[in-house]
């Protein structure tokens, strides 16, 4: 667990310093950032989008994904959680959700917090968490510094996350492929390029309920292997 919680510090002391700048940010810099901010996220998104070719699959999970995450009410529960954060913190939590909301899916579904998790699991080799650690950090600086304090709060969802991860590491390494995490990263991907078209304001999506899609494709490799048994 020693990579989620660095992971996790980093995220708190990058949030706090952003948040400290934030102060000194006249609004039509924070529109720029903002932009600039939505701008990377899409790069990022479609860098890691492009990592597979089984197209059909992850299309698939997308479209599944979103009928599961609808059904569940994820991307309710998530504000919900925000505007909570933020009704406790009184006027100095107003927008608390936007961030908090943003900043988990960003630093959640990307490959380097599985691929991160499951090493410091199954080896204790807490490098690429590490590696994800400083990204993260540098990044809750910039986001707090436009999206404020919600940024700090998921941290709680990235350890929640990343440790779970690493606490069924060894039940889940058989099944996590390298063809299995691509597939999962790209729908990950495609869900940050949703993110980066939220910031910039383009279409509003409601990327929570689709959240589920990222872990289809390991759903199906499972119950192919099991069907390749009977």
């Amino acid at each position: 667990m020693l990579g989620t919680i660095v992971n996790t510090v980093a995220i708190i002391v990058g949030s706090l310093l952003g948040v400290s700048l934030r102060r000194g940010i006249s609004d039509k810099y924070k529109e720029t950032v903002i932009g600039a901010i939505g701008l990377a996220v899409l790069l990022i998104g479609l860098k890691s989008a492009l990592q597979t070719d089984a197209l059909l699959l992850v299309i698939f999970s997308l479209a599944l994904g979103a009928v599961i995450g609808e059904m569940l009410h994820i991307e309710d529960r998530l504000e919900a959680v925000g505007r909570w954060i933020g009704n406790r913190l009184g006027r100095a939590g107003e927008g608390v959700s936007q961030g908090f909301v943003t900043a988990s899916l960003v630093f959640c579904v990307g490959a380097m917090a599985i691929v991160g998790a499951l090493e410091s699991g199954l080896t204790d080799n807490h490098q690429t968490l590490f590696a994800k650690s400083l990204l993260d950090g540098v990044t809750s600086i910039i986001f707090a510094s436009t999206l404020g304090i919600g940024v700090m709060f998921s941290s709680v969802a990235v350890f929640v996350y990343q440790g779970a991860i690493t606490l069924t590491a060894s039940y889940l390494k058989p099944y996590l492929t390298p063809a299995v995490v691509s597939q999962m990263s790209a729908v990950g991907g495609l869900l940050i390029v949703a993110i980066g078209l939220n910031i910039l304001d383009i279409k509003k999506l409601r990327i929570g309920n689709m959240l589920p899609g990222i872990f289809l494709p390991l759903i199906y490799d499972v119950l192919r292997s099991l069907w390749r048994l009977i």
